[in-house]
């Protein structure tokens, strides 16, 4: 079930914080920015996760301490190895599999709450409508919450059903 709420996703209660990413994403801006921040491990982490894997659009790849806070990184744009600062824009196709991939992990690791922004709209570019009814598509009938926030709040904690 997805829920759209406003507030500070940091400040979320859900199992998990599911962000858009690059391949070789430096996570310097927005809220990846913020995870780097909080998680400098997780960067060095994805980036050894990207030589190794060489991940192609629609990549899904989950970090964290499952008794806590576990980030899900989905590649849905590409990056550049050689110069990580340069990352292309999110594509409807790469958020469309990252979606159809987040609703099969969610079965498959048993996963209970998500949390994420509005995927690949920020500094992907896409339009939050498109995304938004693909999101309805790919994880409109799972049974857990989904908060999907659509403004954010710093130092705000989202009314989170259910949480």
């Amino acid at each position: 079930m997805l829920y759209e709420v406003e507030g500070d996703i940091l400040l979320t209660r859900a199992q998990v914080i599911a962000q858009g990413v690059a391949t070789y994403d430096p996570m310097n801006r927005g809220l990846s920015k913020k995870l780097h921040e909080r998680y400098p491990v997780m960067v060095t982490a994805f980036n050894e996760w990207c030589d190794m894997s060489n991940p192609e659009l629609g990549a899904l790849w989950l970090w964290g301490d499952p008794d806590k806070l576990l980030v899900l990184n989905m590649v849905t744009h590409e990056g550049d190895i050689d110069d990580p600062t340069r990352t292309g824009r999110a594509s409807k196709i790469a958020v469309h599999r990252c979606l159809r991939a987040l609703a099969k992990m969610v079965v498959d690791e048993k996963l209970k709450s998500i949390s994420m922004l509005k995927l690949g709209t920020g500094f992907g570019g896409l339009d939050w409508f498109e995304v938004r009814g693909m999101m309805h598509s790919q994880l409109g009938e799972l049974l857990i919450p989904i908060f999907v926030y659509v403004t954010e709040l710093d130092g705000q904690i989202a009314s989170e059903l259910g949480m």
